[in-house]
């Protein structure tokens, strides 16, 4: 078999003659978008026997097709989340998370993706430990849980127009344990606090402030410091900038302290029995 970037696949066997699945795996790609009737109802006649089901990107629209998501709660890749929806309405579509796990049925938003939802799963199998030597091995996060969005606040956010306000953007983006108030960030764009502040959210449609507690909820072992008012010293034009405090932003209880110290520090001293 060809596949779409000319890559040759050799199987071992016929998919007529493959027996029960464990765990059925079904990758996205192109051939998902008019699906080969008979891989449909090979799928339909074998994915209820698998013990578990997984599809990665656009593969749910293959797994929609056999009727196995009917019921559930699924995702997609987000430029498909819409066509899902539309074309199998029994399907509750969430087109928000990067996967989903309903019952023995999983669904990842995208390839990447689906690297996150195959760790979730090696450590449900075979234990934390081995999963993060896993990422480890791959240099990826361990690991990013599925209730992540699909879009990050970064790649949400616009890029600024003027170029000094791009580089507090990137700076910001590699520096998220710095002091990244108002002020710092002003002096960095050579711009007056009040001047900054209303020019930053004006081009990238966020404050500085939710900006950079993006930044450091998107980094591992970043520190958690909630950036400061504009001005708490002397009075003068800075005490009157905008003042910015972390209550005011979208509290997103997806993105909390403890979230990220439970997902990137190793179990301890755990031994989880490996499942047959």
């Amino acid at each position: 078999m060809r596949t779409s970037s000319g890559l040759t696949v050799v199987p071992d066997s016929a998919l007529a003659d493959a027996p029960a699945p464990h765990t059925l795996l079904v990758p996205g790609g192109p051939g998902t978008r008019g699906p080969d009737p008979r891989v449909t109802a090979w799928l339909r006649a074998h994915g209820p026997r698998a013990e578990r089901l997984v599809s990665v990107c656009t593969g749910a629209i293959l797994l929609a097709e056999a009727g196995l998501l009917d019921g559930r709660r699924a995702t997609t890749h987000w430029a498909y989340c819409a066509k899902l929806a539309r074309d199998h309405p029994a399907i509750e579509v969430d087109p928000d998370p990067i996967y989903v796990r309903d019952g023995h049925v999983s669904t990842s938003a995208g390839v990447t993706s689906g690297i996150d939802l195959a760790l979730a799963l090696v450590e449900e199998d075979l234990g934390r430990d081995t999963a993060l030597a896993i990422a480890r091995h791959l240099v990826v996060f361990l690991r990013r849980p599925g209730n992540q969005a699909q879009f990050s606040a970064q790649l949400a956010a616009q890029t600024a127009h003027r170029e000094p306000l791009r580089e507090v953007q990137q700076w910001i983006t590699e520096h998220p344990g710095d002091d990244l108030s108002v002020e710092t960030l002003a002096t960095r764009a050579r711009l007056s606090p009040r001047h900054f502040a209303r020019a930053f959210q004006s081009e990238t449609g966020m404050p500085p402030a939710a900006t950079s507690i993006a930044s450091a909820s998107n980094t591992p072992g970043a520190s958690w410091r909630t950036p400061p008012t504009a001005s708490r010293r002397s009075p003068g034009p800075a005490a009157t900038a905008p003042r910015i405090h972390a209550p005011s932003l979208p509290q997103d209880p997806r993105h909390t302290p403890a979230e990220y110290r439970r997902r990137f520090h190793p179990a301890q001293s755990t031994r989880t029995t490996p499942a047959h």
